[in-house]
């Protein structure tokens, strides 16, 4: 397959994707009893839902400084929380492009090299990554009973035994091949992980390290009060069970990744996740979408005013670094 096939599937499957979820949803919700919800939902709590957003967001751009400065860069806050606000906006028209577009910001307007900056992007993700982790385990220990007794009712236990001892047979074996392996894609492999492993130590590495894991946390804790918060708008949600709260938002952030900024997929992946616990589809999806365009208007506000912004608030500095280059 052609790299301008695979470019062109990159970009356009997410889209397809989510094109179908939108209409899969609607399927499920007619597009009037749709907006009857958002007509009746209480806004004040969308708004709070907002406001924890919006605060996890000032706190990721504030929590890349920590990284960037024991590679000797002291990058201005507004050049931090706009790179993020339009790193985000960017990646709803091509998935993950915008980390990239995130470090060039920094190239272009603090002089930060392209690698070094993208290098603290990819040990932030790390971080996230440990923290989703650290959710999903406290979500089963919450709801044990109930995955427990969900699990037995839809499998055999005996087969599951059987299905955990292969799984771990298996990768043990891969394990071993990866390790012995002179392939290209072990080497890939083997490459992805010792990149994860240093991204972790850097953390810790840090100077400021007890300060970046608090962001962290505050940045996890914003968004999953952003969740709970919201689901008080509708007043079908209002005794949704904590334990379905934390499965739906861990179902909802890895929709995102499946389409460009989660449409479609979101909406969905709520619904899936709320339908475990016998709650009506009709007010799942009406949330999952309530929760996705309050999100993605903060986003798109915040993103579309920094991109707008950047070369204004930076026009001394750029000629600068423009100059400085020319130096060089």
């Amino acid at each position: 397959m052609s790299p301008t096939i695979k470019k062109y599937l990159k970009i356009g499957l997410p889209i397809l994707l989510g094109v179908f979820l939108i209409w899969y949803s609607l399927s499920k919700v007619p597009l009037n009893e749709l907006l009857t919800y958002f007509k009746n939902a209480n806004y004040s709590w969308i708004f709070l839902g907002m406001l924890c957003g919006l605060l996890s967001h000032l706190s990721r751009a504030y929590r890349w400084q920590f990284q960037l400065e024991p590679l000797g860069y002291k990058v201005s806050l507004g050049n931090s929380v706009m790179a993020v606000f339009a790193a985000y906006l960017i990646n709803y028209t091509i998935p993950r492009a915008g980390e990239v577009a995130r470090a060039s910001i920094l190239t272009t307007y603090e002089g930060v090299p392209f690698e070094k900056g993208f290098g603290t992007i990819v040990a932030e993700r790390v971080a996230d990554l440990l923290v989703m982790m650290l959710i999903i385990i406290i979500t089963l220990f919450i709801q044990f009973d109930f995955i427990y007794q969900f699990f037995i009712q839809k499998f055999n236990p005996l087969h599951m035994v059987i299905g955990l001892f292969v799984l771990l047979i298996l990768v043990y074996i891969s394990i071993k091949f990866l390790k012995a392996s002179t392939s290209s894609f072990a080497l890939n492999i083997r490459n992805f992980v010792s990149g994860l492993l240093e991204g972790v130590l850097s953390i810790f590495r840090m100077k400021k390290k007890w300060a970046f894991i608090a962001h962290t946390i505050f940045i996890w804790s914003m968004y999953i009060a952003m969740f709970y918060v919201t689901s008080f708008s509708l007043t079908e949600l209002h005794n949704t069970p904590f334990g379905a709260i934390l499965i739906g938002f861990i179902s909802a952030s890895f929709s995102i990744a499946a389409t460009n900024g989660g449409i479609g997929s979101y909406p969905i992946a709520v619904y899936a996740a709320f339908s475990l616990f016998a709650i009506p589809e009709a007010p799942s999806i009406a949330f999952g979408w309530i929760v996705w365009t309050s999100q993605t208007l903060l986003l798109v506000l915040g993103g579309g005013l920094s991109l707008m912004l950047l070369p204004i608030f930076n026009k001394n500095k750029k000629a600068e670094i423009d100059k400085n280059k020319d130096i060089v």
